[in-house]
């Protein structure tokens, strides 16, 4: 446990996502002090650390591990890079904000919730959108019932991100890598379902690479892609509530994102059109029986406390106080590294059923992790 008078001294790895999100996001967090940042050129990590005015900067990981300064890794750098990483900060002693995907396997992923707790370390899963207000409302007209029993659930996810195919070739374009929008926006939809909806039975899953090549970013010759970019998923839930998923990062003009609940007394839309910010634009509609939709107020008390042009940095500011609160209290509580494990095992086996054309069981989360 620490001190909760004293911020929790991080040190920034990964400074692509890193960079524009969770840097803005720790220093609006109270609880966090921006300590240092790591980039495996020298050169460009003083340049970083010069522009950003952050005080330290190192290019040898295992040196900036040993810092007496450092309680906490904020990791985002690339999907296979997380597994390796994530080990040598816990093993170093320091807790650790992990982007998601958690790793590249549920394994992986099972691997470092065995060593937080052996460690008593805390991990904590960027899983934002469980503290974006509009989902906060959803949630709660959930808990209330409002809609009694779902008998659908339809989540789109359609934008156009990676539409253009002269976009040049990145690790998100590799399978090898853990890119591919099952990681970058299925590892969110498994996570909000299951907040949102409970635990999952069985799923069948289909993943397509629309865009084959991309250019090269360094000769411009075609590349090869092999990473998914369309997913589509149907999930059944424990309970037997079926569950339908569209995603696509190559949909041009794509509805964006929208949650949409069909229960037996009423129903919940939950939808964003904004093509370009994921966070800014979420209304929550709701209507009893065959009502017309009505929208939904959100209570002043889910308002963010500053917002942000890009409106990834105030849920995710969110995320990173509940780490450091849980650094602090040394208690742990979601969205946890075994929250990571879920959303990765159900990846997995949506994996899995794309190579078998199967539905294929969810294991218990509980059952796998005393496996």
């Amino acid at each position: 446990m620490s001190d909760l008078n004293t911020p929790v001294g991080v040190a920034l790895v990964g400074t692509g996502f890193g960079l524009k999100v969770h840097l803005p996001a720790l220093r609006d967090c109270p609880s966090t002090e921006v300590v240092a940042v790591y980039h495996r050129d020298r050169s460009r990590a003083e340049a970083i650390a010069q522009t950003h005015q952050i005080p330290q900067f190192s290019d040898d990981f295992s040196a900036l591990l040993s810092r007496d300064d450092i309680q906490g890794i904020c990791l985002s750098t690339p999907p296979f890079l997380h597994y390796d990483m994530a080990t040598q900060a816990l093993l170093a002693g320091k807790h650790v904000f992990l982007e998601k995907p958690a790793t590249m396997t549920a394994d992986q992923a099972k691997s470092l919730y065995d060593l937080s707790r052996q460690q008593r370390l805390q991990i904590t899963l960027n899983f934002e959108f469980r503290y974006i207000p509009a989902w906060m409302t959803l949630k709660a007209q959930l808990e209330q019932n409002t809609i009694g029993k779902p008998r659908l659930i339809k989540v789109d996810w359609l934008v156009p991100g990676r539409a253009d195919a002269s976009r040049p070739w990145s690790w998100h374009a590799s399978a090898e890598a853990g890119g591919g929008s099952l990681g970058a926006l299925g590892s969110h939809v498994f996570d909000y379902i299951a907040w949102l909806f409970g635990p999952i039975k069985q799923v069948c899953g289909r993943l397509i690479t629309s865009v084959a090549y991309r250019p090269d970013p360094v000769s411009g010759l075609p590349k090869a892609a092999d990473a998914d970019d369309t997913c589509l998923i149907l999930l059944e839930l424990l309970d037997g509530t079926p569950v339908q998923v569209s995603i696509s990062a190559t949909a041009y003009s794509g509805r964006g994102h929208w949650v949409e609940v069909y229960g037996d007394r009423g129903a919940l839309r939950l939808g964003s059109d904004n093509p370009t910010d994921y966070v800014h634009g979420f209304k929550l509609w709701g209507a009893e029986l065959s009502d017309p939709l009505q929208e939904i107020p959100i209570p002043a008390a889910y308002d963010f406390p500053k917002t942000h042009p890009d409106g990834r940095i105030a849920p995710v500011a969110r995320v990173i106080t509940h780490w450091a609160d849980c650094i602090q209290q040394g208690q742990t509580s979601a969205p946890s590294i075994k929250e990571g494990v879920y959303a990765q095992l159900l990846m997995d086996r949506t994996q899995e059923s794309h190579e078998t054309g199967c539905w294929v069981p969810v294991p218990d989360l509980e059952t796998f992790l005393e496996a």
